[in-house]
């Protein structure tokens, strides 16, 4: 696997030296005469800005604010890395932004920030979304992204979105859905083990609790072992961190405290933890058709092959170079493309829900097996589809300034989609 690794890396080398990163700015009127620049710029320009002023909302129309988010990072947690910083995230930034032009058309532009103090990162994401359309916020450690996405979301007027938490937990449910379908099981009664309590299990647990799963079945395990309230370090979790605090009084209702027991019965496995921590052992104590969601990137918590040897039935990574990529691209494209053409004001776990559904009946309409449970990243209908749904339950639910069915969204995201390839 290292040789595949260092292979794909020599090759982002190449491709970022040759063309000095991944994204650029184009314009999109024609400047042929002195007349057509006097019109784009000033004098002309000013006409535009007075409307604004009076009018905000004609901004969405007269700018490219209709198709614009910023992704917001300070590079604390990229990938798989850890904290390397805004500058050295930028190269993931910029690929999370070409990710959005190819697959929804829209203009994502990356905005890494030197801030590791909440109050001063919620204020400078303040100040810059007065001119954008959404903000997904990204690469961002725990528990700072937990107090972040929620003091951002109150704080400014367009959507936010924080993609390790919300967009993974949503792809990840639309595969659980799916793969207990196979194993012939139900996931509301399903007992399952999360390894890891970062961003993205803690919020796959909460998801998973909205979605109607028994959350007292659930173990969630860091490296310290189960969470339980026997935890010593229980009442010090209640305030270091509210948002883990807050899992572990709903969590592992058996009080189970010992690793290895955690898996006992288990119907399934997700795991959003660092490299090799999920043992073939742990597998060998599930229960029949185990579900092994090893899901870190890019060195999974057990190599598929591994996986399959241990009795996994169904087995995921985070990665596109194996079957079954349970990755946040399948989601982050399309739903922003369907709260951008519906003005939706909020993105909320019914928004998300929604979208995890239409991905998982996508993948089961064209045919589910137990290596094929999501539609691929480049399936042609599967961003207008998870726009189309994100729209359709904003403006069901009085979360959007435009209204329409999902037959509406669907063919207004494939027409931006086009224009975007």
């Amino acid at each position: 696997m290292e040789n595949r690794d260092a292979q794909h890396g020599r090759k982002a080398l190449a491709l970022s030296s040759k063309y000095g990163g991944k994204i650029t700015i184009k314009s999109t009127v024609k400047v042929k005469s002195a007349s057509d620049l006097a019109a784009v710029y000033t004098p002309g320009v000013a006409a535009v800005a007075k409307k604004i002023a009076r009018s905000p909302e004609s901004s969405y129309d007269l700018t490219w604010r209709w198709n614009t988010i910023f992704i917001v990072t300070n590079g604390t947690r990229v990938l798989g890395l850890g904290n390397e910083g805004p500058l050295a995230s930028l190269p993931v930034m910029e690929g999370k932004s070409l990710l959005y032009k190819i697959y929804s058309g829209i203009n994502a532009i990356p905005i890494p920030i030197k801030s590791t103090g909440v109050e001063e990162f919620t204020d400078v994401v303040d100040a810059i979304s007065a001119t954008a359309g959404g903000i997904h916020l990204e690469d961002i450690e725990s528990p700072f992204c937990f107090d972040v996405l929620e003091r951002v979301s109150a704080r400014v007027a367009v959507p936010v979105w924080h993609d390790d938490q919300q967009g993974t937990a949503g792809a990840t449910l639309a595969g659980l859905i799916n793969a207990f379908k196979l194993a012939g099981k139900d996931l509301k009664d399903g007992r399952i083990v999360l390894v890891g309590a970062g961003a993205a299990n803690i919020a796959l647990f909460n998801l998973l609790s909205d979605y109607g799963v028994d959350v007292g079945k659930i173990i969630v395990g860091d490296s310290k072992g189960p969470l339980s309230r026997q935890r010593p370090d229980a009442d010090v979790m209640k305030t270091a961190n509210k948002w883990k605090y807050s899992v572990l009084e709903r969590s592992n209702r058996a009080g189970v405290t010992d690793i290895a027991e955690s898996f006992n019965g288990a119907d399934a496995i997700v795991g959003f933890s660092r490299g090799g921590s999920i043992s073939p052992d742990w597998i060998k104590r599930m229960a029949k058709k185990p579900i092994v969601f090893a899901n870190a990137n890019p060195t999974p918590e057990i190599w598929p092959d591994v996986a399959k040897r241990a009795g996994a039935y169904i087995v995921s990574t985070g990665r596109s170079d194996y079957p079954n990529q349970v990755n946040n691209s399948l989601v982050f494209p399309g739903l922003f493309r369907g709260v951008l053409d519906s003005h939706a004001v909020k993105i909320d776990h019914g928004m998300t829900i929604a979208v995890a559904e239409a991905l998982a009946e996508l993948a089961e309409k064209d045919g589910i097996d137990k290596n094929h449970i999501l539609p691929a990243m480049n399936h042609k209908h599967l961003h207008a589809v998870v726009a189309a749904s994100a729209a359709e339950y904003a403006s069901n639910n009085n979360m959007s300034a435009i209204k329409g069915d999902w037959a509406f969204f669907y063919e207004k995201a494939k027409k931006q989609i086009r224009k975007g390839q």
